[in-house]
């Protein structure tokens, strides 16, 4: 069987594609979920440290380790924070967290639960590093019902005979499967929450070309000819009422926070 994960190996193309959406949730998820001062977190899957940075900046952490899978990412995200920040960067998968049982006062995954293969599984792993009384949560684009920031151009392949790959356990992306899978952790207190953001184009040609680190769709519009794949994109800048100048574009994300 081909091997259909979905990776991210160039750090700086995430961060244009993906790193600038993650900030604009994270903030408000980090809000969401108060999180106490100096406490120990493990943030699973931290790609090129978007995220990991925004809990330096407004959470205070005692230490945060963080883990990705990608030694490019993590290469990317030691450049982000300065050398006597609390983090540690370690290689590692959302199935296997390198961290000691009850370890951790916080756990946290951001935009990666729907890419891990057995999702109640990585969900385990992050019940497993937190204390008891410990905050396990996660954020995740809602995929299935159009919160994707790219879901314009999704939309616009399939009239092209083109399905966009899915992340392997997007239908734990959703508000309900997500409350579900924390209540059946065993965690107590569940909450959840959608968080709508916008962020803002310089033009078209901008978020077009952000569209350029997907791994989930960049391969199929580069094997387009190039008639189709002009229309495609005229086709997408219609349905975002797209302009010459500058523009905004809105995202959905599910929340889900669940106490040990």
């Amino acid at each position: 069987m081909p091997d259909q994960t979905i990776r991210f190996e160039d750090g700086a193309a995430y961060e244009a594609m993906m790193g600038r959406w993650s900030l604009l949730v994270g903030q408000q998820f980090l809000d969401w979920i108060n999180a106490p001062k100096q406490a120990s977190w493990v943030d699973v899957g931290c790609g090129n440290g978007a995220f990991t940075e925004l809990i330096v900046q407004r959470c205070a952490p005692s230490a945060v380790q963080a883990i990705d899978p990608s030694d490019a990412q993590l290469a990317y995200a030691r450049q982000r924070l300065p050398i006597d920040a609390p983090v540690s960067w370690r290689k590692g998968d959302a199935l296997h967290v390198p961290v000691a049982d009850g370890s951790r006062d916080v756990a946290v995954m951001a935009l990666v639960l729907f890419f891990v293969p057995d999702a109640a599984k990585g969900l385990a792993e992050m019940c497993r590093a937190v204390k008891p009384g410990g905050i396990v949560a996660a954020y995740h684009w809602d995929m299935l019902n159009k919160g994707f920031p790219l879901s314009a151009i999704g939309a616009e392949m399939l009239k092209f005979g083109l399905t966009p790959s899915m992340p392997v356990s997007v239908e734990a992306s959703t508000i309900e499967a997500s409350q579900a899978l924390w209540v059946q952790a065993g965690l107590r207190d569940v909450r959840t929450t959608q968080i709508t953001v916008q962020r803002s184009f310089e033009n078209f040609e901008e978020y077009w070309n952000s569209a350029s680190g997907s791994n989930m769709i960049r391969g199929m519009i580069d094997e387009l000819p190039a008639d189709q794949k002009a229309a495609l994109k005229e086709n997408v800048r219609q349905r975002l009422q797209a302009g010459d100048g500058p523009f905004t574009v809105s995202a959905r994300a599910n929340a889900v926070t669940g106490i040990r």
